[in-house]
């Protein structure tokens, strides 16, 4: 199949102009402009989108109308009786969500003598974790610090970030990016044998640390053979239905259900950690989505009946590149790498409308805006809008043979379809890629419920209302980390 049919006028312009928009300069956007572009454009503010949340600790509080409706509703345990005197399993530590965060939480508490059990919705691995190729940002290098970090982090979630978490953040960063090198991650470096890092959008130093553009997956390899070798008993195919409560309003464990024989599992455990993921497969507003099929709010709405405080989940992050075409890859992740090595972001016309390493809520925002008031998308043939990521001017500013050895998977992923990403640009349109908020943390990841932390994307207040690329990794990394020690160091003794 010809994937690129009716689209031939318009790719004849993206190379005509190519040799001239090499050394084009865009500049970036006044902080009026950019929330100008927001308001108008973002799907954050489109008021219909969204309503009050009727009940719970966030009563009254603005969400999307597809998680709404799943905080509202009943327990899914409603008239099953259940023995909740005589559990399946009896832990210090019970693990809910198999993916990065999950992962290191576990393996932390274990180290530090803890009885642990993993639950995971799927198996062990799948998770969005898997699905991040960009890279870790940690300050590394001499010319950065935890303190610039700091400030482009807040800078790039509009300053709703919450500063202590911010601060553990960028603090663990390089702790964390050398755990990873002890452990066995085959990081990306440069001839004199030090790691590679790049410049992601909104970051002002280049401090993602890749491994070409599988960062997620080498990073949830490395993890998984630690989990086999500390002997962490797993239970695969078993989300989390409801968290359980003491008579004190304390987290005492889950009901989990066994999707292999239907059965519901009941695991006590002294301290719970909800590493469960976003909320993507919910497809807010209808837009695709760069998550894995497991992202669907289950940690979010088990909490939230418990009692926990939701912050920020009235903002939703849109990845600027999610492939629209062709169909069978719509919403698949092409990382703004890509950019960072010189990709550019071009209309239908060829030519360019935005700077690329913009924040992601901008850029996302301007390429809605082309495809919409300005008429600049390209239609595809599944009827959808689109712009051009013109990929191939990465070979042309780098040399031949960069985007085969530095983003192998892409290129893999697309010769599947007779697409060469080193001659022809790439169809993109915003994706659902993030759940900015959350649950409610401290820098410990505790939430407010007594005994339950939270880890990850499932909680809220790291990023504010906007994250920066390559601070994902990080976050699910530091924060697992962090919570697996908490909750072994505040057991109580029997």
């Amino acid at each position: 199949m010809d994937y690129y049919s009716g689209l031939y006028d318009s790719l004849e312009k993206v190379k005509a102009s190519r040799t001239r928009r090499k050394a084009q300069q865009i500049p970036k956007l006044t902080p009026g402009e950019k929330q100008s572009l927001l308001e108008e454009y973002h799907p954050d503010y489109r008021v219909s989108g969204f309503r009050e949340v009727r009940l719970g600790q966030n009563k009254g509080e603005m969400a999307p109308r597809e998680l709404a409706e799943l905080l509202e509703a009943p327990s899914r345990l409603k008239g099953i009786p259940l023995d909740l005197a005589h559990p399946h399993h009896r832990v210090d530590v019970l693990v809910i969500g198999g993916g990065g965060g999950g992962s290191a939480a576990a393996l932390t508490a274990r180290e530090a003598g803890a009885n642990v059990l993993l639950a995971t919705k799927l198996r062990h691995g799948d998770s969005n974790t898997i699905m991040a190729e960009g890279g870790i940002g940690a300050a590394t290098r001499p010319d950065d610090s935890p303190a610039i970090h700091y400030v482009d982090t807040l800078r790039g979630g509009r300053f709703a970030n919450v500063p202590e978490l911010v601060r553990a953040l960028v603090t663990d960063a390089p702790r964390v990016v050398a755990w990873l090198e002890r452990l066995g991650v085959l990081f990306d470096r440069v001839e004199d044998g030090n790691i590679l890092t790049h410049t992601p959008a909104g970051h002002s130093r280049p401090r993602s640390h890749s491994c070409r553009d599988m960062t997620g997956l080498e990073i949830m390899r490395v993890l998984r053979d630690e989990m086999q070798n500390a002997q962490i008993p797993v239970l695969e195919f078993s989300p989390v239905v409801e968290l359980l409560t003491d008579p004190t309003g304390a987290c005492a464990g889950a009901v989990l259900l066994n999707l292999d024989t239907r059965r519901h599992v009941i695991v006590h455990a002294k301290k719970t950690i909800l590493a469960t993921g976003g909320i993507g497969r919910l497809h807010i507003q209808g837009f695709p989505t760069t998550n894995h099929y497991g992202a669907t709010a289950d940690g979010l709405v088990v909490a939230y009946r418990a009692g926990a405080r939701l912050l920020y989940v009235d903002s939703i992050q849109y990845h600027p590149t999610g492939v629209v075409w062709p169909e069978q890859m719509l919403g698949l992740l092409i990382s703004e790498h890509l950019r960072a090595k010189g990709a550019q972001l071009v209309d239908r016309e060829g030519e360019r409308f935005i700077n690329e390493l913009e924040t992601r809520d901008a850029i996302s925002s301007a390429i809605i805006r082309a495809c919409t008031a300005q008429e600049r998308g390209v239609p595809t043939p599944g009827g959808r809008q689109g712009i051009w990521l013109d990929t191939p001017l990465i070979d042309l500013l780098h040399g031949r043979g960069t985007i085969e050895r530095q983003f192998t998977g892409i290129h893999h992923r697309f010769r599947k379809f007779g697409i060469d990403v080193t001659k022809m640009p790439i169809l993109i349109y915003p994706a659902q890629h993030y759940q900015n908020g959350g649950v409610a943390i401290d820098g410990w990841s505790a939430t407010t419920i007594p005994n339950l932390y939270a880890v990850g994307e499932v909680a809220g207040g790291v990023h504010g209302r906007n994250r920066l690329g390559s601070n994902s990794l990080v976050d699910i990394l530091v924060f697992g980390r962090r919570a697996g020690h908490h909750a072994v160091e505040t057991l109580r003794p029997e």
